[in-house]
């Protein structure tokens, strides 16, 4: 199940308009990634899992893990406090199917503060681990000779390469060729692709999960050249304003959600252009229709 697993989905966290999680449409929406057959990543940057507090993330893994899904489902893991973050990988172990590590925050280490984070946290986990590279969150970047010197890990699985650079992504692929690598950025899919990518963790299968799939199926079989001008309109929308802004707003206009509430320091009124959404929802299911008859 995980193998096969080409799109994964870094799912929002739906909340009501109090604030509190809204486990209805939590479960609306992992049964809708469920039904195009995509992997689930709970509690990761979309997913405002920051600002959760742990009771909270632990109702989010607690009620996904009860679900009996078809799907494998990774638990985001991200912080700066070393023994927080190694109990709640305990705590998932026996709950999810994966862990996504991210660097720690704030601290900005060198190499072997890195490597030694990262291994700290895959010593604890019981299940395989995608290292997350994400520089412009975290305020660091992995350097490649580290994912190389973490890549023996019995739990070490792959690589979510969000830096926005293509370059930075050849330079992991020379230095760790055999490791499997995703695209953490929807837009750059059909370029990382071509140069032996496995997948995607997307933002944008939130809106359109089965769509999604299908435009992560063609770019990996190599047929680009009519994606580029509509997803690249589409991807631009979902990020005209912070994520998760723009998809929780979607995702309440189009009705999947009852609110579009986000938790601080996010907020609906950095989006200016309402109507680039709707269009692009509309260009995306069109061109979905015209590719499959």
């Amino acid at each position: 199940m995980m193998i096969n697993t080409q799109l994964w989905t870094a799912l929002i966290t739906p909340m009501k308009q109090s604030g509190d999680i809204h486990l209805g449409d939590l479960e609306k929406l992992i049964k809708r990634q469920e039904s195009a057959g995509n992997g689930i990543l709970l509690i990761g940057s979309t997913g405002e899992g920051l600002a959760l507090n742990n009771d909270e993330k632990k109702e989010i893994i607690d009620f996904s893990s009860k679900l009996d899904l078809s799907v494998p489902v990774m638990a985001g893991v991200g912080g700066f406090q070393i023994e927080n973050q190694k109990a709640w990988i305990q705590y998932c172990n026996d709950k999810v199917d994966a862990f996504l590590l991210v660097a720690p925050l704030y601290s900005k280490p060198g190499p072997v503060g890195l490597k030694n984070w990262f291994l700290d946290l895959m010593d604890v986990a019981e299940k395989p681990c995608m290292i997350y590279n994400i520089p412009s969150r975290t305020g660091v970047e992995i350097p490649p000779q580290v994912i190389k010197e973490l890549s023996g890990h019995s739990k070490f699985w792959s690589i979510k390469e969000a830096s926005g650079s293509i370059a930075d992504y050849q330079r992991f692929r020379e230095m760790v060729p055999n490791s499997t690598m995703f695209s953490g950025d929807d837009g750059l899919l059909p370029f990382f692709a071509v140069a032996g990518c496995s997948g995607l963790v997307s933002v944008s299968s939130n809106v359109w999960p089965e769509e999604t799939a299908r435009y992560v199926e063609l770019c990996l079989s190599g047929e680009t050249d009519s994606l580029f001008p509509v997803w690249k309109r589409a991807i631009n929308a979902l990020f005209s304003a912070p994520n998760p802004v723009p998809v929780k707003v979607l995702l309440h206009q189009k009705g999947i959600i009852e609110s579009s509430a986000l938790r601080s320091p996010l907020t609906e009124k950095e989006l200016k252009n309402l109507d680039q959404l709707k269009q692009a929802d509309e260009e995306i299911i069109n061109w979905y229709q015209k590719i499959n008859n």
